[in-house]
């Protein structure tokens, strides 16, 4: 894609998603760090089942952290990877209590210091909770950037790094949810809604070959 048909792709999908936003259900930057560590490999259906009892439990770091991994995982045994993910859980809580006052850091570096916080995780929280313009790269993201041709890349960091050059400087706070929403619910893995698809014809993927 050109740069008049990245702006005309990013236009059209922000007409027709109307509140680019996460689907996790959070209150505030606390509860949506927590349900970004528990959606990795999971659904944010399957997360959002589990965490209003969660976060009735514990809301704050302290209290989260009172619970430890062992008061946490009958809370999240539902999601894959719940034992990994309850003591990641309980160490980033101990570490924000310990470290950062009890607060969500709002930089990088800070953030992936935290247990079973990377770089995807980070970018959720900046852009999400604190507005930066960071792009998370999830497997939606990753998909559509190469199956449309807006950015094209063999790795997750690749594809990042060209949508963060690519993506026009109006849509670069929205265009992590709006490519997510739109790879979720239209560009799928298999069998794609390419005939309900609105940037259809600015699309560089062909139908007839398999990606």
């Amino acid at each position: 894609m050109n740069k008049n048909q990245r702006q005309q792709f990013f236009q059209t999908l922000s007409q027709h998603i109307q509140n680019p936003t996460t689907e996790l259900k959070y209150r505030n930057e606390f509860e949506l760090l927590v349900a970004v560590i528990l959606s990795a490999q999971a659904t944010d259906i399957s997360v959002n089942k589990v965490t209003p009892k969660l976060f009735q439990a514990a809301p704050t770091p302290e209290k989260m952290a009172a619970l430890g991994e062992e008061g946490i995982i009958p809370y999240i045994q539902s999601i894959g990877l719940y034992r990994n993910k309850a003591r990641y859980i309980a160490a980033c809580c101990k570490a924000l209590v310990e470290q950062f006052g009890g607060y969500v850091p709002n930089n990088r570096r800070d953030l992936e210091s935290l247990a079973g916080v990377g770089r995807k995780t980070a970018n959720v929280v900046l852009n999400t909770a604190f507005g930066e313009p960071t792009i998370a790269v999830d497997t939606h993201i990753f998909r559509v950037a190469n199956r449309t041709g807006l950015a094209t890349g063999k790795t997750v960091l690749a594809v990042e790094q060209e949508l963060l050059k690519n993506t026009p400087q109006a849509f670069l706070k929205d265009a992590h949810h709006l490519l997510i929403l739109h790879g979720r619910y239209t560009c799928k893995a298999r069998k794609p809604l390419c005939n309900q698809c609105v940037v259809k014809d600015l699309c560089e993927f062909d139908e007839k070959i398999e990606i």
